[in-house]
Order: structure tokens, then C-alpha cells, then sequence
């Protein structure tokens, strides 16, 4: 499948900041079997050298994710997400994310290509807190196949 080449350069950006909740980090964590008590105790976070509990670092799937829904509702994306598969994720931590914050993610599709009968779409995600402070970036590979 091909996808459109249009889409290189476009950048995607949630409408207002992410608010990080310490019931949601809680329970992300529970999700994803994290143990350590810095996703759960305030206490053993603060004495971790955290201002309040620490999500798990896949926590940042949900925030790319979020990011990624506005690509997808894009007029130039002519796929559905069932199409999609990662060919290649990888984050890069400036520091946690803690319950609290206030986050920025804007996500930008950095190149397209094609790749025999799939396309392949390059994207990096950046995520910001409420002091303007790179938290994280993502790179992603999207491979697109399937129909229509």
C-alpha cells in the first residue's frame, strides 16, 4: 500500500497539555506488573528524589499514541490503524514522568516511503513539560499494508 508522500513534514500536535494523574499512573502500572512502589507510594517516590509517583517508562506509548490518532484522522491518510505495524520504536528519556506534569506532545512525520507493496512512514515524537523542558523524544517506523 502505498501512502501518501504529502504527509512528510506534517506534524501533529495535541490541542491542550496532557495532565499526568497519579491514579492513572497508578493504574498503568498495574497494567504493565510494574512493582517498584515509586508508581504507587508518594513517599517512596519523594524519597527516591521524585516530586510524586514515577510512571513506567511505557507510560510514553500512551502520549505518542495520542499523537498518533491526529495523523490518523489526517484528510492525507488514506489507511486505518489496523494496517499499521512498528517496525522500529525506541525512546529517549530526558527524565521520568511524574504525576503532575503537564505535558506538550507534538508528534512529526519525518519521512515516507515506499517499500515494495507497504510504505513505510518515519515519525518522532516530542513530549514537553509545563516549563517548556524536553521529557522525552520517540522515533517510530510505521509499516503500512494491507487494503483499503
Amino acid at each position: 500500500m502505498s501512502v501518501n508522500p504529502d504527509l512528510a513534514g506534517r506534524r501533529y500536535r495535541l490541542n491542550e497539555p496532557y495532565q499526568v494523574g497519579r491514579e492513572h499512573v497508578r493504574e498503568f502500572a498495574r497494567a504493565v506488573f510494574a512493582t517498584s512502589p515509586i508508581h504507587f507510594d508518594v513517599a517512596a517516590a519523594r524519597a527516591a528524589g521524585y516530586a510524586d509517583v514515577v510512571a513506567p517508562t511505557t507510560y510514553s506509548a500512551v502520549l505518542q499514541d495520542r499523537a498518533m490518532q491526529l495523523m490518523l484522522a489526517d484528510e492525507l491518510v488514506d489507511f486505518e490503524l489496523k494496517n499499521i505495524v512498528h517496525g522500529d520504536e525506541r525512546f529517549t528519556f530526558t527524565r521520568q514522568i511524574v504525576a503532575g506534569d503537564e505535558l506538550t506532545v507534538e508528534l512529526e512525520v519525518t519521512n515516507v516511503r515506499a517499500l515494495g507493496a507497504n510504505g513505510m512512514i518515519s515519525a518522532t515524537t516530542t513530549v514537553t513539560d509545563q516549563h517548556g523542558e524536553t521529557v522525552l523524544t520517540g522515533a517510530a517506523t510505521l509499516v503500512v499494508g494491507g487494503s483499503k
